[in-house]
């Protein structure tokens, strides 16, 4: 049993996968989208508010991995495509 989630293209589009491989299992299968849980403005900044304010409580760890100057962007875009990076990768504006 289980839940199968696919989310996300940082590192490319999605291969295509066929559901009738896990016919022996019971499992779910779902493709997220951000519009599943914020569908307007309002409730997308309402739920940010409340992410942050985990993060600045300390209730919700966000691990960096590197930061770039923004100068440097072409180095940071190199490392994300590399799939190296293991935690957020930032870009430093100032």
């Amino acid at each position: 049993r289980g839940i199968f989630v696919s989310f996300g293209n940082a590192s490319g589009t999605v291969p295509a996968f066929e559901p009738l491989k896990l016919i022996g299992k019971s499992l779910f299968m779902t493709r997220p989208k951000l519009l599943d849980y914020v569908p307007d403005v309002p409730s997308m900044r309402a739920r940010s508010e409340e992410v942050f304010g985990w993060i600045k409580e300390g209730k919700l760890k966000v691990g960096v991995d590197r930061s770039f100057k923004l100068d440097d962007a072409a180095d940071g875009h190199k490392y994300l495509e590399s799939g190296a990076s293991t935690g957020k990768v930032l870009y430093q504006i100032k």
